[in-house]
């Protein structure tokens, strides 16, 4: 999987589906960039004690030996299993006295019953709520004291929490972390009030936001049944409904070590970390029984869909259109790698078709990108948008992504274009190395889809291994206009705004209409 960055992309880190931070505690949310900024960036070019739980001794665990990536040359980062069955994976980092821990559960907002979503999140701000040896309030503010910072986030298919301290802080940081896993101590007068906080950051990130509507809408028919449709915050009405004993439910469910993935990365090894992970973590007790992860899929997709959302408060109007695709986890050997150099070739940056075409030659938009997410367990998406320039239609910025994907379509792409894509994703690859927590995010998201260590370390070896034909074939499989759902991002119209405005104080209207699409 794509470990890196590029600019004017819809996306992050390692392509990760859209991901929701714990209100004031998190980072942003690692989701595509809304056009107008990626525009604006397109136009300037032209990231104590042990608690210790009654439990057998770890029984020996085997170490995975390590390997070199044969494209960056960097190593394979050590792993190896506790006897609890918790995943231990450490990133040595020795460039700086600190470290980044992080524990990561496999469940995100795609695992939640019907009717209750937006409970992975809930239970992901509960979280800090407290344990019997640190009371409410105390993990965050220890954390604190010692210096270091936090950190939390919920996704589709992944839940994770984070901690970045000075290397002599890990021991505490992992007490701590390894308390809450399954010591977690809800009331009913905490966990209704952060209902309201999570309400509360429902309205600020959705609501508030246009863009973030129409996104929110083009899932919701993108995916016909699975429950990425569903927003990993949650449907207002279903988060007004959540309670006490839904989250302990939860919790109870999903939370345990042999669900749990711990990563380290930073100034450590796998000798010095193995000791002080078997004395905090490996003496907590797995009840080795979870639910399966097992989602409704997707009917076949025999329409493409078009979403116009109108709201008085957009500044930049943009269209939006997004493909299904499968991802890194479900698609046939090669695909998403192809897919993956198909993105950087059509959407990659200054150099890349649709920016070229749009932006530099006929100068119809302001800017033009496009994105893969293929770090998920089920189907991602492919898909670009535009950003029309003043005066030209949404219609003519449409028309010219068409243009370029019909004309790849049929005479797919060069050894040229398909090398430079190969040369920037690699580069990325390196360049993202100068972050530890981008070390230890890039390696968790792929194990919790269902990768490995070594899968996720040589995804550059395997980008270097793509073809033309493996990219044309994938462009030709998925950029299939049944497979997609247009956006379209505007303004109402100045007679109809008028208008509203004299009725309602309420400013956005939208439609939704189901067109038979062409194969594209």
């Amino acid at each position: 999987m794509r470990i890196g960055s590029r600019p004017l992309i819809a996306t992050a880190l390692l392509l990760t589906l859209p991901v929701l931070a714990a209100c004031s505690e998190e980072e942003a949310v690692t989701e595509p960039p809304e056009p107008a900024a990626a525009a604006e960036e397109a136009m300037q070019q032209a990231a104590s004690q042990p608690v210790v739980a009654e439990t057998a001794a770890p029984a020996p665990v085997e170490t995975s030996e390590p390997g070199l990536v044969e494209a960056t040359g960097q190593p394979i980062p050590e792993s190896f299993m506790l006897a609890n069955g918790m995943q231990v994976v450490v990133i040595e980092d020795r460039r700086a006295p600190v470290v980044t821990h992080m524990v990561w559960y496999r469940v995100g907002s795609a695992d939640e019953p019907r009717g209750k979503s937006g409970i992975a999140h809930y239970l992901e701000h509960l979280m800090f709520k407290g344990t019997e040896n640190f009371p409410n309030g105390e993990f965050s503010a220890t954390v604190a004291r010692n210096g270091g910072r936090e950190n939390a986030f919920t996704s589709y298919d992944y839940t994770g929490y984070f901690q970045r301290v000075a290397r002599d802080r890990l021991p505490l940081v992992m007490e701590l972390e390894a308390d809450r896993m399954t010591g977690l101590v809800l009331t009913e007068e905490i966990t209704l009030p952060e209902r309201d906080v999570i309400l509360e950051e429902r309205s600020a990130r959705i609501e508030n936001d246009p863009g973030s509507m129409l996104s929110e809408q083009m899932n919701a028919i993108l995916y016909l049944a699975h429950p990425y449709g569903t927003p990993i915050i949650g449907w207002e009405h279903e988060m007004r409904g959540l309670t006490y004993q839904d989250a302990l439910d939860f919790y109870a469910d999903w939370y345990d070590p042999a669900n749990a993935i711990l990563i380290v990365a930073g100034d450590v090894d796998a000798a010095e970390l193995r000791p002080l992970a078997e004395q905090f973590y490996g003496v907590v007790p797995s009840k080795n029984a979870f639910p399966k992860r097992v989602r409704p899929q997707d009917p076949p997709q025999r329409a493409a869909r078009r979403v116009v959302l109108e709201d008085a408060r957009v500044e930049q109007p943009y269209m939006r259109r997004a493909y299904l695709a499968p991802s890194y986890a479900n698609g046939e050997p090669g695909e998403a790698e192809a897919l993956d150099v198909l993105s950087e070739i059509i959407g990659g940056g200054a150099t890349a078709r649709i920016y070229k075409s749009l932006v530099v030659d006929q100068k119809i938009a302001l800017g033009a990108s496009g994105w893969y997410i293929g770090s998920s367990l089920d189907d991602g998406t492919i898909g670009f948008f535009a950003v029309p320039a003043p005066g030209v239609s949404m219609d003519e910025a449409e028309a010219g992504i068409d243009a370029e994907i019909d004309k790849l379509l049929a005479e797919g792409v060069t050894a040229e274009e398909v090398g430079r894509a190969q040369r920037t994703l690699v580069a990325d690859a390196i360049f993202a190395q100068d972050s530890q927590q981008s070390m230890a995010r890039s390696y968790g998201v792929a194990l919790v889809t269902g990768l490995t260590v070594e899968q996720a370390a040589t995804w550059p070896d395997r980008i270097l291994a793509v073809t033309p034909e493996q990219v044309t074939q994938a462009a030709r499989k998925y950029l299939r206009k049944e497979r997609s759902v247009t956006g379209i991002l505007t303004r109402p119209p100045v007679a109809a705004q008028v208008s509203d405005e004299a009725v309602s104080d309420e400013p956005v209207s939208g439609e939704q209409v189901a067109e038979e699409g062409d194969k594209s």
